[in-house]
């Protein structure tokens, strides 16, 4: 007999997505023991083996209590957003070949496997940014946000025109004078496109900062720098890693970061909103112009495009970030 007020549907739904968390915490915990004993496989792919488990589990235990969960509840735009989040980094990735702030060391010698590794890695970028900013927001992060009155008055096309123009200065600045100019490059393109998509009608923080709502990006930020904290932390332990060599922040390290280049996590946090949010309005607006066929097409199109793009900095990265290979 079916008791009152179970939903069988529903529970067993829940008990897989349960099991599914307990699994991802039993590949974390058998990644952390093999590398506890050494094990050469384990310390090369330890990196991946921690983000991974630690994204699905987050997605599925938000599923199972009544959380957004973007996996679940909208599959297809979680996997498109594993080849934009290697799109986006390796942005970042062919900057550091002229700002020489990482290096790369023990990566595997097969380019095969090396490059396999770079996808999978780059590709937990955004999904673990955004779902750890989900999580803040389920289990009350909005109640941590200060109660600010004070309301910016007219954010006018001439200032957004203004930020922009900052924006572009702070990438460029930080190309050119990478010496010094070096941490603009983490906010450069907040600046430079999230006026943009207010000016399209996207969704903007700065936008929300005019009516006084700061609460996403309180959310964002905070994201930013937990993600910051489980980056170094599963990179300090991995035999694959990146090591920083960061002009004049410092000598004093936590894991392998100098500790002022974490102020950098959460405004790394605000640009790829900002920038996941211009390509959606682009794609949208594609979507306007062009008839279903044409779309499949284009988004094929997009796709090889930025398989391309991966490539053509992966080689780069073999060129110039890396520093040491292992058998």
């Amino acid at each position: 007999m079916k008791r009152k007020g179970i939903d069988p549907v529903r529970g067993k739904r829940d008990g897989l997505l349960w099991g599914w968390t307990a699994f991802c915490v039993a590949v974390f915990s058998w990644a952390t023991w093999g590398l506890a004993r050494e094990d050469p496989f384990i310390k090369t792919w330890y990196y991946c083996l921690a983000w991974w488990p630690y994204i699905l589990a987050s997605e599925a235990l938000l599923r199972c209590t009544g959380g957004r969960s973007r996996l679940f509840e909208r599959p297809g735009e979680f996997l498109a957003l594993l080849p934009l989040s290697v799109s986006l980094w390796v942005l970042f990735e062919a900057a550091n070949f002229r700002l020489e702030n990482w290096h790369y060391v023990g990566l595997p010698a097969s380019r095969l496997t090396r490059w396999w590794g770079y996808w999978i890695a780059y590709a937990t970028v955004l999904p673990g940014l955004f779902v750890t900013a989900r999580m803040l927001e389920h289990w009350g992060g909005q109640r941590w946000i200060p109660r600010w009155k004070f309301v910016p008055k007219g954010w006018t096309l001439r200032r957004a025109r203004e930020l922009q123009a900052l924006g572009l200065l702070c990438v460029l600045a930080s190309l050119i004078l990478p010496r010094f100019a070096f941490p603009l490059i983490w906010i450069g393109f907040f600046l430079l496109l999230d006026p943009l998509n207010a000016h399209l009608g996207g969704r903007s923080l700065l936008q929300e900062w005019e009516n006084g709502d700061y609460g996403k990006t309180f959310l964002i930020l905070a994201a930013g720098l937990i993600c910051g904290l489980l980056w170094e932390l599963w990179n300090y332990w991995a035999g694959s890693k990146w090591v920083y060599t960061v002009p004049w922040v410092g000598q004093v390290k936590l894991f392998e970061m100098p500790v002022l280049g974490f102020l950098g996590f959460p405004p790394f946090a605000l640009e790829c909103f900002a920038m996941v949010e211009s390509v959606r309005l682009g794609w949208l607006r594609l979507q306007d112009r062009f008839p279903p066929s044409a779309r499949r097409l284009l988004l094929l199109s997009a796709f090889l495009l930025s398989l391309v793009w991966d490539f053509l900095v992966f080689v780069g990265i073999d060129r110039f970030t890396v520093r040491s290979w292992t058998p």
